[in-house]
């Protein structure tokens, strides 16, 4: 009877997305930061009814949600635009205009912990202190300011607060892969480890009890796992690990004395209940790929905010961890999951024999227009997954196949696999790279005259460097927000990045002649096909000028260059509108050079 258009490029990028949430301490309602009107702000939902209502109207990226546990406030961080200058506010409990709590031009404060009552809130700030940060708290009801900690020789971040509040779990990074951990009691700093004689990194500290912690590290292993710390004898003892598996997202249920985190491998993730009495874990069924976060009710039930490559972020319930509700139902308008790419995992020998993990995404054979784009991840220290990514799948729609290399330095494959990218962001990885294509194009899954290169942020990085070293692979470029000069990155960056991008990328003096061979500018006369750059004003981490001056530099060579500037974006693209011309333009400049 009808005839219908296919879904275009506004359903997929006015897909909802959800940056966080929290469970009311009855768990009668739940509040959460989503897209819903093509900004974010935070969404309430009482569990009995399962409709959304708006709370806020600051239409900014949230940085975390967190209510009051006597039911009075609910508190929350945004900054402008993308600058990454967060501040706290607090909001009524049905909703309404945010009240500054912690609010200064050009500072950043970071939520840390409420305490019990919820009369402290416990907060991180660069105020005073940009390149290590200090730990502070506030009261809520005389707005009182004490420091706790004076960061020192690394950025400082405050883990949690005993239940008496007569201590806290606070970290000190050192580097990029050195993060201790500590216990401060009385005026002393008790590390949560037996030695810092060694790199390791200590991600999480939780109280069980005034006495007794809860700690992910990767101690003397490839691998975080889970341990326990008792501040009174300061013994240390390993408790689970699951070999090959990196714990994230720790997440407490002190009523009925368990815990839970989720494993992390790759592409996948797994989500783990641990017994505390009988000290054992177990995996549990779940439906989604990726967790990005964990609340346990009071009540006992356990809700997931999770995602999977074809379905995006949604939040989930169980009251007994077997049987699984989805509460939220944000899903592509037109499109049901059939429809999407399910991607094939695969695995290759790089270019000196270390296995090198990849996602292969493929449209539909109908639509399939035999050109591979190369989607480099950002990071570096970071990894593509079986995440929900709408510009990936519509890619996949309109014809192009998709192939996402974790290349050394990656994470969730060990600590040694995750530093091999120090100080050498421009080799290793970029052979990885080179040596998966060339190894897909043998298994007939792409050929050597087809491909395309788009990447953000470190895969903006390397997408210039591609262009600058390996042009002719390639029939065109799109860099987004990507680093062009490392000297620029080192002396752009926020001051409390620094000491970790002294061991990530070099020192500017130091490691001089490796930053050039590593710095895209420094190819800039064999950038020679055609490139998109996309770049946000108000970026911290890559600032304006990094994009800049390569469209210039391209401009005055007479290559093919446009170039496309958000004014309210930072570093990606918050705003629906934005979302929607940034992948609209970016897929049309592709399909130039098919």
């Amino acid at each position: 009877m009808f005839t219908f258009n296919k879904p275009g490029v506004e359903s997929f990028f006015q897909t909802l997305n959800i940056a966080g949430f929290d469970v009311s301490p009855d768990e009668t309602e739940l509040i959460y930061s989503t897209n819903l009107n093509g900004y974010y702000n935070l969404w309430a939902m009482k569990l009995d009814k399962g409709y959304p209502y708006q709370m806020t109207t600051a239409n900014q990226m949230h940085s975390f949600v967190k209510y009051d546990p006597k039911g009075r406030f609910i508190l929350t961080g945004f900054d402008r635009d993308g600058d990454e200058d967060y501040h706290i506010y607090a909001i009524p409990m049905h909703g309404g205009e945010t009240t500054p709590v912690l609010q200064e031009k050009g500072e950043k404060f970071y939520y840390g912990d409420l305490s019990k009552d919820g009369e402290t809130l416990y907060y991180i700030t660069s105020a005073g202190n940009p390149s290590f940060l200090n730990l502070h708290k506030l009261r809520l009801e005389s707005g009182e300011k004490e420091l706790l900690f004076k960061g020192e020789e690394g950025p400082s971040y405050l883990y949690s607060v005993s239940p008496d509040e007569s201590s806290f779990a606070f970290s000190r990074a050192v580097g990029n892969t050195s993060v201790f951990g500590y216990i401060s009691q009385q005026g002393e700093h008790i590390p949560v480890t037996p030695s810092q004689d060694t790199p390791h990194r200590v991600s999480q500290v939780e109280y069980l009890n005034d006495k007794e912690v809860l700690v992910l590290t990767n101690f003397e292993s490839e691998f975080t796992y889970l341990a326990t710390f008792n501040v009174a004898d300061r013994s240390f003892g390993k408790l689970t690990e699951v070999e090959g598996y990196e714990f994230v997202n720790l997440t407490l249920d002190k009523e009925r004395n368990r815990a839970f985190f989720v494993a992390q491998r790759g592409v996948e993730d797994h989500l783990y209940v641990y017994d505390l009495e009988t000290r054992q874990a177990s995996r549990l069924e779940i439906p989604v790929d990726i967790v990005d976060s964990i609340v346990a009710g009071k009540k006992g039930t356990i809700f997931v905010l999770g995602k999977s490559s074809t379905a995006p972020a949604n939040i989930y319930r169980s009251a007994d961890l077997e049987a699984w509700e989805q509460i939220t139902e944000h899903k592509i308008i037109g499109r049901g999951r059939e429809e999407l790419s399910e991607p094939e995992v695969l695995r290759y020998p790089s270019f000196d024999g270390l296995e090198i993990e990849a996602l292969y995404y493929q449209p539909k054979e109908e639509l399939d227009n035999g050109y591979t784009v190369l989607w480099p991840h950002g990071g570096p220290q970071w990894a593509e997954r079986k995440s929900f990514k709408a510009v990936i799948q519509y890619l996949c729609t309109q014809g192009f196949r998709v192939f996402t290399p974790n290349f050394r330095g990656s994470t969730s494959y060990g600590e040694s696999f995750m530093k091999l990218v120090n100080k050498d962001w421009g080799g290793g990885p970029r052979l990885d790279i080179i040596t998966g294509m060339e190894w897909l194009d043998k298994q007939g899954k792409s050929s050597s005259d087809k491909w395309f290169c788009v990447g953000g942020s470190y895969g903006g990085y390397m997408t210039l460097l591609l262009h600058g070293r390996h042009a002719d692979r390639f029939k065109a470029f799109v860099d987004l927000f990507g680093p062009s000069n490392l000297f620029t990155t080192l002396e752009t960056a926020p001051e409390h990045w620094k000491a970790a991008d002294a061991e990530s990328i070099g020192d500017a003096v130091a490691d001089r002649d490796k930053l050039i061979e590593d710095s895209p500018m420094t190819y800039i006369d064999q950038m020679t096909k055609p490139m998109l750059v996309i770049q946000g004003s108000n970026d911290p981490r890559v600032v304006k000028v990094e994009s800049d001056v390569i469209v210039e530099a391209m401009k005055q060579q007479g290559q093919d260059i446009e170039y496309l500037v958000l004014e309210d974006e930072g570093h990606g693209f918050s705003k629906t509108e934005n979302a929607i011309t940034v992948y609209k333009t970016m897929v049309q400049f592709l399909q130039k050079y098919i």
